[in-house]
């Protein structure tokens, strides 16, 4: 197994994703995504291998993102979730292009309903097979690869 170090350096991104997604809050986003790391460095030994470790510190980010809700008496927004990776393009022209294209793209996963727009931000942003994410979602493989294409499809139909 990997130690903490390259755990945290390796997944930090992903995770700070995932939670920016679900709260629209660089600081709490910020806050969760540490306190998932330190939950994950004390509870290490329950980590069995049965998922990819990415998989298991969403896990746990995502019952962060609960308790905090629960803690501030917040309803959790399930239209809020993660951002699409961005790939590093050589002219402004091409990143101004692209941003606004992610933005079209943004504001039409939005209007997904719940569980797909879910299991699409999942699949795109977090580079998750469907086991990994119905293992996320507590769904099926199966589930999960249906969502994805059902989302797809609507995306497209609003074009």
């Amino acid at each position: 197994m990997q130690n903490i170090e390259q755990i945290y350096e390796e997944y930090f991104e992903t995770v700070n994703k995932y939670l920016f997604c679900l709260t629209h809050d660089f600081y709490i986003s910020e806050e969760l995504t540490q306190e998932t790391f330190y939950r994950a460095v004390n509870r290490i030994n329950t980590y069995k291998g049965e998922c990819k470790i990415s998989v298991w510190l969403c896990q746990i980010a995502k019952n962060l993102w609960y308790d905090h809700c629960r803690k501030n008496k917040k309803v959790i927004n399930e239209n809020e979730k993660e951002l699409f990776n961005s790939q590093t393009l050589n002219t402004l022209e091409e990143q101004v292009i692209e941003n606004d294209e992610k933005m079209q793209l943004y504001k039409r996963i939005q209007k997904l309903d719940e569980k797909n727009r879910e299991v699409v931000y999942l699949r795109i942003t977090g580079d998750l097979s469907f086991k990994e994410i119905g293992i996320i979602l507590n769904e099926t493989e199966n589930w999960a690869r249906v969502r994805f294409y059902r989302g797809k499809n609507q995306l497209r139909e609003m074009d």
